[in-house]
């Protein structure tokens, strides 16, 4: 098992820093090393401290986010939570982890804590590998990830739309998206994952792929998921 991610917490409001703490707290990938509600002070702890992930509120009085961002200089991962979408295009620009729209719900920021896991205890060899297996009614079945349009998760059970079949997994969505590579798929709602390959178009908040014998469809995004999916557009 990897060592816990060090983590420190930044907001200038403390019931979103004790939200962001009782979550650290229910994840055992995680280790807490700090929270601050004065960004100035957080600064000057990741050159004290070994900090590894930051959660970073941007709507802060000392020091904004983004200016705390552009001071880091890259020393440590960052997820940025906040209440304002519309930072989400830069966010991605400065190769943020992921962006969380407050209020955040354990399961968004646990995707997020995965996005973190993959980027900074890479598998060796995950990224490369073209395939999953996945846990049928039966059988472990091969999947291959070029041939998968998307995935829609039912309760305990995902359906995995591939170019050719409709697979039926008995696994939850959160868990196959642990397995997926990062940077070819995205959440983009409560029961939708998109292989970004296959998106034909994006209008307003749906997403257009192409179906059976070329005839599109469309599934829709999330609001949680919708900065964070605009801004990987």
């Amino acid at each position: 098992m990897s060592d816990p991610i060090a983590c420190l917490l930044v907001d200038d409001k403390p019931l979103a820093l004790d939200l962001l703490t009782a979550y650290v707290t229910q994840v055992s990938a995680l280790q807490l090393v700090g929270r601050s509600e004065n960004p100035v002070e957080a600064l000057g702890w990741v050159g004290e401290r070994r900090v590894e992930l930051i959660f970073l509120d941007i709507q802060m009085p000392q020091l904004t986010g983004l200016q705390f961002m552009q001071a880091l200089d890259r020393r440590a991962q960052v997820v940025l939570t906040t209440a304002y979408p519309e930072y989400a295009l830069t966010g991605f620009e400065h190769d943020v982890v992921d962006y969380l729209l407050k209020p955040i719900a354990f399961e968004r920021f646990y995707q997020a804590v995965q996005k973190a896991h993959r980027r900074l205890r890479p598998a060796s060899g995950d990224t490369a590998r073209p395939y999953l297996f996945v846990k049928t009614e039966h059988r472990l079945q091969r999947v291959d990830l070029a041939e998968v349009r998307y995935l829609e998760g039912l309760q305990n059970y995902v359906v995995i739309h591939t170019t050719s079949e409709k697979i039926i997994a008995r696994q939850t969505l959160s868990s196959l998206e642990a397995s997926l590579p990062a940077a070819a798929f995205a959440r983009v709602h409560k029961s939708f994952i998109v292989a970004l390959a296959h998106i034909h178009a994006v209008e307003r908040s749906r997403i257009f792929l192409q179906g059976p014998a070329g005839v599109p469809f469309s599934i829709p995004v999330g609001e949680a998921y919708r900065s964070a999916f605009y801004g990987r557009l």
